[in-house]
């Protein structure tokens, strides 16, 4: 499969191909439903809305669609899936009319920035309406085909990774419990971290929308946006300090993070000490339910003085080299695979404007 650049002659309006490329309004091609209120039973069948998968369920209310957030901060996302799934009410429902490529439909909606198509200011909403009436230019079955092709080629290199990374971070976990769960306490969380949370500067986004967009900005629980300068150089570990700071099993929320970055002031930053890498630290937490330490009803916080204070198992010298020895492999593969997701996602998206302009051509 190659790719060729059109010339200016070759394009049409828009840079498009005006003897391929027809123009429609998504009504044409799409079918849009708002989702319903989300069944209490649960199952193995995905709950989408509008931040992508809330739960799990017995019952499906569509299958093979792209969900689209309809309500609230995120009204505009969008999503995919495959398989049956239930589209909850903050969301609506897209499945292709005709012979239309959903996985096309899919990769065209992300590519529209429907969140700047929000109505309201105080709670922002998208409507079937405006959905309805937003024209593009379609490609021919065929290319729509071959352009859904590329792009799905890539995010499936991408999820594979991510799955592989995932399995080697339980991996280093279940090494940690085999040979300590069954150890007792014997010293403080405070005596093996060094914290910087005092390096941390938080940014508005109003000052970052203004920055280039080169080095990740991270926030308590994930990466948030890029800045064009950096706090931090090396490899660090951030733990989730207000707002969301543990999952449902009561684990601390983190982030392994290396290289230069920024990080705002909702993440603890820490490193390894006496004996203990980031790696070492990350999988010991990985292992330690810190729900009895957090504090605040209804904005959740874990302070300093109480993550010092946590109880954990800390290795003899020997034992804890020995550990840090098995696991640096492991997390090795996951920077090399966490990179080339990076270069993938990068492609994926400078590529994404290009194939749905029609800027770019695949032919066979």
């Amino acid at each position: 499969m190659n790719w060729r650049k059109k010339s200016k002659n070759d394009w049409g309006r828009l840079g498009l191909i005006s003897n391929s490329w027809q123009k429609k309004t998504l009504s044409d091609f799409i079918y849009f439903k708002n989702g319903k209120k989300r069944p209490s039973i649960t199952g193995d069948i995905p709950v989408y809305g509008g931040n992508g998968i809330l739960d799990y369920t017995s019952e499906s209310n569509l299958e093979n669609a792209v969900i689209i957030g309809r309500v609230g901060a995120y009204a505009g996302s969008v999503y995919y899936e495959s398989k049956k799934l239930w589209v909850s009410d903050n969301a609506i429902a897209a499945k292709a009319k005709d012979s239309s490529n959903i996985a096309f439909i899919y990769y065209l909606l992300k590519n529209l920035r429907l969140s700047e198509r929000q109505i309201g200011t105080g709670q922002p909403l998208l409507t079937q309406n405006i959905l309805n009436n937003i024209e593009v230019y379609l490609p021919s079955l065929e290319e729509q085909c071959k352009i859904a092709e590329i792009l799905t080629t890539l995010d499936a290199r991408i999820f594979e990774n991510k799955k592989i990374n995932h399995h080697l971070v339980e991996l280093a976990r279940s090494f940690w419990q085999e040979r300590f769960s069954s150890k007792q306490p014997n010293g403080k969380l405070g005596d093996i971290i060094e914290l910087f949370d005092s390096k941390r500067v938080p940014l508005s986004a109003n000052q970052r929308e203004k920055m280039d967009k080169t080095y990740p900005y991270y926030g308590a629980t994930s990466l948030m946006d890029y800045v064009d300068d950096y706090l931090f150089d090396g490899t660090y570990l951030l733990l989730g300090e207000d707002g969301t700071v543990i999952d449902k099993e009561g684990y601390p929320i983190l982030q392994y993070v290396w290289g230069k970055f920024w990080v705002n002031n909702h993440a603890h930053i820490m490193v390894g000490k006496n004996g203990f890498t980031v790696e070492s630290l990350f999988v010991l937490l990985k292992n330690t339910c810190v729900s009895s330490i957090v504090t605040g009803a209804v904005q959740l916080k874990i302070n300093q003085a109480n993550l010092k204070s946590v109880d954990v198992y800390i290795p003899q010298k020997e034992e804890l080299d020995n550990f840090n020895s098995t696991i640096e492999p492991i997390f090795d593969q996951l920077r090399n695979l966490y990179d080339e997701i990076k270069s993938l996602t990068t492609l994926r998206d400078a590529l994404l404007p290009k194939l749905m302009s029609g800027e770019i051509s695949v032919a066979d």
